[in-house]
């Protein structure tokens, strides 16, 4: 059954951190994790069975603090990473922690869990990435194509590289940079590049975009006023190296290359409120999905910009005269950029938008409310992209 209908999942706790289980392959899988002040945070596996469009879950208990953001590794299921607040002597701190799951809950499962198996578990922790020194810590990204043993944190206006050891159980820092500059700088988000033999990064502070080389901690670019107000959110697009879209407050979506940042290559008008999150299709990077404060999730076809331009290449063998020059007429002509679907299905703002890892074709939504939606790609537009 492949039914293009959103399943729906509510939480009963305000949430905000959504992340797929990168290293997860085959199941479908995402982890939410919960903001509450007043009870326990938990971070929620949502296994979602698309052959009878529904959703497993279970529960991990997250007893540190509410959860900001969350990410996992690229190589081994069980091992995930959070930002939490810690509350201590009156001062809240944005703390971070590598942390590894149930070795039974690891891999994506299909069958329904009998309500004994529902008893809440809890997360092991194997590492905090220690931050006192360096401020709150915004966000923590993963080495794309790496061991699991590389990552990066943002704390306020510092960039942290630390390397895991053997177990994950304890956290080296490696190299650290600051960026440096008048008034109070924090970074407020970043991506690491798969390109490049990921040595470069992206972080976003204000309303500035900056380029970062991981082996030197050196700025190689910088986009000023990327956008009109604060940056939110980054993505590389995965098939063409120098292309990074960003997000902001200014309601907009951008595209760059970052070979010459003066200009922005495509600009995306088409929410209402601050954009919170823009993510490129790992197969098909013409999809991007969007996620606002205005309560929707919008799913752009960015052909013109995408790796496949011009659409499939077509055999000649497979045309007749006729045909040809038709095809070489239309081959010319980029195909033209639009949005492709706008989901309604949130009543509060979208703070996450996500791909699933197993499905090119499933992604996931999640509304400040707890409301998680996975939705599909229309089919239509799937066979369009496929034959």
């Amino acid at each position: 059954m492949e039914d293009d209908a959103p399943v729906i999942y509510g939480l009963e706790f305000q949430a905000r951190a959504l992340t797929p289980q990168t290293a997860e392959t085959d199941a479908i899988r995402f982890l939410v994790g919960t903001q509450s002040l007043r009870y326990d945070n938990q971070i929620h596996i949502i296994d979602f069975d698309d052959e009878n469009n529904i959703i497993n879950k279970n529960v991990l208990l997250h007893q540190v603090g509410e959860i900001w953001h969350i990410s996992t590794s690229p190589a081994d299921k069980g091992v995930l990473a959070t930002c939490y607040n810690k509350t201590s002597d009156t001062k809240v701190m944005t703390c971070a922690a590598v942390w590894r799951m149930p070795k039974e809950l690891e891999s994506g499962s299909h069958e329904s869990p009998d309500d004994s198996s529902s008893n809440t578990q809890t997360l092991e922790l194997l590492c905090h990435l220690d931050n006192t020194a360096h401020g709150n810590m915004a966000c923590v990204m993963w080495e794309p194509m790496g061991d699991g043993k590389k990552i990066i944190s943002l704390a306020d206006n510092n960039i942290l590289l630390w390397d895991l050891q053997e177990s994950s159980d304890n956290a080296v820092l490696s190299s650290s940079t600051t960026l440096e500059g008048k008034g109070q700088l924090k970074f407020t988000s970043g991506r690491w590049s798969p390109h490049h033999n990921c040595t470069q990064i992206a972080t976003a502070n204000d309303t500035t975009v900056r380029g970062w080389d991981t082996r030197s901690m050196r700025q190689i670019y910088c986009i000023e006023n990327a956008h009109g107000q604060l940056v939110r959110d980054l993505d590389f697009n995965p098939n063409k190296q120098y292309y990074l879209a960003s997000c902001g407050d200014d309601c907009k979506v951008k595209f760059w290359d970052t070979r010459n940042v003066t200009e922005p290559v495509k600009t995306l008008e088409e929410h209402s409120h601050w954009v919170w999150n823009v993510r490129y299709n790992h197969s098909h990077d013409q999809l991007i999905l969007t996620g606002s404060s205005d309560s929707r999730v919008i799913l752009s076809n960015m052909v013109s910009i995408s790796s496949e331009p011009f659409g499939h290449m077509v055999d000649d063998d497979e045309l007749s005269d006729q045909e040809d020059q038709h095809q070489e007429e239309k081959i010319k002509e980029p195909l033209q950029d639009s949005v492709i679907a706008t989901y309604e299905e949130h009543e509060d703002s979208v703070y996450a938008v996500e791909w699933s890892s197993a499905d090119p074709w499933l992604f996931a939504s999640l509304s400040y409310d707890g409301r998680l939606v996975i939705n599909r790609v229309p089919r239509a537009l799937k066979y369009h992209i496929l034959l």
